[in-house]
């Protein structure tokens, strides 16, 4: 990082740190209340205390937004890119209905003139389609700058299905969407979203690119090949995190992902040998090895993660949670968490995750599936932590809406990489107006975990993963 965002980082710092200390309530956050922290400031209201007027929210807002794009900005050379990136951010924020290039133009140019407002479409579609400068610094720089002001939690990666009708979208065709079990028409994408106690927020993106679609070289990242010399789904969810923790630098935290229908053993493999540790949602069919002799089914061969988890039902407890989806609101879910191992044709890469379940109700099957390599978690504040992908969930419903995360149209890949790359940085901005202070805390570092385990039996007394201590 350059002298000149390292200088608005701690500027921006700072300000956070002054702003935490006037509006933080007594008492310190913990990491089991992060789910139910961002839900009240992403629909628009405040957390706490009297509602604020028109106004004084607005001008919260541009305070944000001109903080944020003063650090994330840093990386374009030239000033005329700057204040563009800064109009364009504005522009998502204060247009009304969709968030075109021609709508972001009609509202930048306040719409006096029609000569006025074709001046800046021209010039903004340039900025966004047509220009030179790389996306990946600003979103580096988002995450640094978060990372200062509002500390990380967990990465979650978060598929966006984006609806399109026209032939011309770069990356659109026919898909299925595995997440939602239905085909439609447009484009796959994978947002990486930054999670903290206060907010959260994307940073980092991939977009689906199959064979047909894959003819732009992508500036993202080295494309993963599938037999066709196309990108493979999985491929594009795991490349996508992972690129993204690599460009930010920062400390080790877990990725919460869904990889039902998806290549569940090959991603688990990609994981451990980047040391990342891993929270994914799995399919109740995938197929897993009982590791206690103790247990049902060991020495049976493989069974279906769903089977599994009902032989141990016996060992449920219930864990309480804050519901982001309800402001205020907590549930209670029935827990149980069993050893296994994940089959492979390779000794060397067969190694014991944590299986884990959640029930709704006590008669009935689990609702919810979930392995990870940090085996020696509390299943409890596992739990919690996959809620930060419901947190993610409602996030990207409204303030996905909000700020045009879907509204790019056009055949540039390069377009599409930086219109998301703005209204990430949209997004953060409101999110940061909005979402109560916290206490900043310092993340505690991570010691990687190994890819193998060799214990076979429930640790007696079950310990957070350095990754989640400590906050």
């Amino acid at each position: 990082m350059n002298t000149a965002i390292s200088t608005r980082l701690g500027t921006a710092t700072a300000t956070a740190s002054r702003t935490a200390a006037r509006t933080a309530p007594g008492g310190r956050a913990h990491h089991r209340d992060t789910a139910a922290a961002y839900a009240p400031g992403l629909l628009g209201g405040r957390a706490e205390g009297a509602p604020e007027g028109p106004r004084t929210e607005s001008a919260r807002t541009d305070g944000a937004v001109e903080e944020l794009c003063a650090a994330v900005f840093a990386s374009l050379r030239r000033k005329d890119q700057r204040e563009r990136g800064r109009q364009y951010v504005h522009g998502l924020l204060a247009t009304k209905g969709r968030k075109s290039i021609r709508n972001i133009a009609h509202q930048i140019s306040g719409g006096d003139t029609a000569g006025g407002s074709a001046a800046a479409e021209q010039s903004l579609h340039h900025f966004i389609a047509a220009s030179t400068w790389d996306w990946q610094p600003i979103r580096t720089a988002l995450a640094q700058y978060l990372g200062q002001t509002a500390p990380l939690s967990a990465w979650v990666a978060q598929p966006m299905a984006i609806p399109k009708g026209g032939e011309h979208s770069v990356g659109a065709g026919h898909r299925f969407d595995p997440h939602r079990g239905q085909m439609f028409r447009g484009q796959q994408a994978f947002g990486i979203w930054y999670a903290s106690a206060r907010m959260v927020t994307p940073v980092g993106w991939r977009l689906f690119l199959d064979e047909e679609s894959a003819q732009e070289p992508s500036q993202d990242s080295v494309q993963e090949a599938g037999p066709g010399g196309e990108e493979s789904y999985e491929g594009c969810a795991v490349s996508g995190v992972l690129n993204t923790v690599r460009e930010a630098g920062m400390a080790v935290r877990p990725v919460v992902l869904d990889i039902r229908d998806i290549a569940t053993r090959a991603t688990l493999n990609r994981f451990a040998e980047a040391r990342v540790p891993v929270v994914g949602r799995i399919n109740p069919e995938a197929r897993l090895l009982v590791t206690d002799p103790r247990l049902p089914g060991f020495g049976a061969g493989t069974l279906a993660a769903r089977d599994i988890l009902q032989s141990v039902r016996g060992l449920r407890m219930p864990v309480e949670w804050p519901d982001p989806a309800v402001p205020g609101a907590r549930r209670t879910s029935l827990v149980a968490a069993v050893r296994v191992m994940v089959p492979d044709p390779a000794p060397g890469r067969r190694r014991e995750v944590l299986l884990f379940g959640e029930w709704e109700a006590a008669r009935r099957l689990p609702t919810q599936l979930w392995v990870t390599d940090m085996v020696r978690t509390d299943p409890a504040v596992l739990v919690r932590l996959t809620k930060t992908a419901l947190r993610v969930s409602v996030a990207s419903a409204a303030g996905g809406q909000e700020v045009g995360l879907r509204d790019f149209s056009g055949r540039s890949l390069s377009g599409w990489h930086r219109h998301v790359t703005l209204a990430s940085v949209a997004h953060a901005a409101r999110s940061l107006s909005v979402a109560p202070a916290v206490p900043a805390q310092r993340p505690a570092d991570l010691t990687p975990a190994p890819a193998r385990h060799a214990l076979r039996r429930p640790a007696p007394a079950a310990r957070p993963h350095p990754a989640l201590a400590a906050r």
